[in-house]
């Protein structure tokens, strides 16, 4: 197994508080998705919602995926001012969630 080099990936599950609108959600989407134009070390955003037939879900209802070239990119993208305005937005609105940083691992079999 090893690690693809340059590449970091940023993971927030989320679950939003049952009074905010689905209008509300959409816009904290497509401001999450600008924050690849506002943060250089962003270099992607994809989303989605949980469409597993498990239900393990725990209540969390949104993915967001981030990549990164590194573990300081992603450090450096937490404290840009553009995400912090965005995060401090965000989580008020939240009635849970978890964050993950991971390095992609290729297994070979």
């Amino acid at each position: 197994m090893g690690e693809v080099s340059g590449v970091v990936k940023h993971i927030v599950l989320a679950k939003f508080k049952d009074d905010i609108a689905p209008q509300e959600i959409d816009q904290f989407i497509k401001a999450y998705a600008n924050l690849v134009n506002l943060v250089p070390p962003m270099k992607s955003f994809h989303w989605g919602k949980d469409v597993s037939a498990e239900n393990l879900h725990q209540g969390f209802t949104h993915v967001f995926e981030s990549t990164f070239e590194s573990v300081e990119a992603v450090a450096e993208y937490v404290a840009h001012p553009a995400h912090v305005e965005y995060a401090n937005s965000l989580l008020p609105k939240l009635e849970k969630v978890v964050i993950l940083d991971y390095k992609p691992t290729i297994v070979q079999l």
